[in-house]
């Protein structure tokens, strides 16, 4: 599965830099000089990184053989991309990346499985989408509501409230 870390935005300068949204909790890992980044569309790719720095909170990116504004321009739009497998597991066993979240079975204490995790949202609080057929269910990611997550067996049990994965049965 493939994992996004940035964005190209605009170009910056008549050298070939360009701004970088970026999208990764590490960017001066994933962008030190060197790295070489796949992207999407991958015909765009990949691109090594030959230099970076930051400038007034924005990312600037210079890659190899991007010499020029044109260049530059040509690249904007462009995602860039990592394989979810080069990520390393985290130390802490309560931190999960999205991509580990997101098609686990959602089961209740009980077991009765009620969906399956299809997105993670990160607005001030994260919350887990919870597809049930049709519909979609937000949940939000805390321990007293997800208290087992079980990657090895593709499970994450919701003991929440009821009415919480099927608002027919609020009360």
């Amino acid at each position: 599965m493939q994992l996004v870390v940035g964005r190209i935005g605009r170009p910056h300068g008549l050298r070939g830099d360009v701004s970088v949204e970026v999208r990764t909790d590490d960017p001066d890992r994933r962008f030190a000089p060197g790295a070489v980044i796949a992207t999407d569309p991958a015909s765009a790719g990949p691109l090594v990184v030959e230099s970076r720095r930051w400038h007034s909170g924005i990312l600037l990116v210079r890659f190899q053989g991007v010499g020029d504004r044109d260049r530059a321009e040509d690249l904007r739009g462009t995602m860039l991309v990592i394989d979810s497998a080069d990520i390393p597991p985290s130390e802490d066993p309560d931190e999960f990346y999205d991509h580990q979240l997101i098609g686990l079975a959602v089961v209740t204490p009980g077991g009765e499985r009620v969906g399956e995790v299809s997105d993670v949202l990160h607005h001030g609080q994260d919350l887990l989408v919870v597809r049930r057929g049709r519909d979609e269910v937000y949940v939000p990611f805390v321990k007293a509501l997800v208290p087992v997550i079980d990657l090895e067996k593709g499970v994450l049990v919701v003991d929440g409230p009821a009415g919480l994965l099927n608002p027919d049965e609020a009360v």
